[in-house]
């Protein structure tokens, strides 16, 4: 992604802003696929990644969504207490709704009855049996043994 989208100077980010606000779907999508990898980055960083198995896509879709709402609530004219016009990069004014957004829906399952103990037992995939991680895993994961490859080599 980092290929097709390169990184905007402010400019040109206030400028595809304004694009979209005024209507454009081509260039509000191109705002959220410019920051799809900043969504995944602050997900994988603020949620337990047994919740990210879990509900991993469920919460992309929230933020995808977030950033479509943001896109529309953006102020191109933000100004200062002083008054004075401060341009802001549209990845520091989503960033917080989207941390906000990962730990309301923690609160939200952990009031749905699953404890944080019990959701720390459940198996991950490297806890499985040889056998049925060779089922799920794709091949490119598992060392010659059958065993979870780690990062860096087998």
């Amino acid at each position: 992604m980092a290929r097709r989208y390169p990184k905007l100077s402010l400019a040109q980010e206030r400028r595809m802003i304004a694009t979209a606000q005024a209507g454009r779907k081509t260039a509000r999508d191109e705002l959220v696929l410019r920051h799809i990898g900043f969504l995944m980055w602050c997900l994988r960083t603020k949620v337990f990644r047994w919740h990210l198995e879990r509900h991993g896509d469920d919460l992309l879709s929230a933020a995808i969504l977030t950033l479509y709402q943001k896109i529309r609530t953006y102020d191109l004219n933000y100004r200062d207490r002083g008054g004075v016009l401060r341009p802001v990069r549209f990845i520091s004014y989503v960033w917080k709704r989207i941390d906000g957004l990962a730990l309301d829906h923690l609160k939200r399952e952990s009031r749905s009855g699953v404890s944080f103990d019990e959701a720390r037992h459940i198996p991950s995939r490297s806890n499985l049996p040889v056998k049925i991680r060779q089922k799920t895993l794709p091949a490119r994961f598992l060392c010659r043994d059958g065993h979870m490859a780690r990062a860096g080599g087998n």
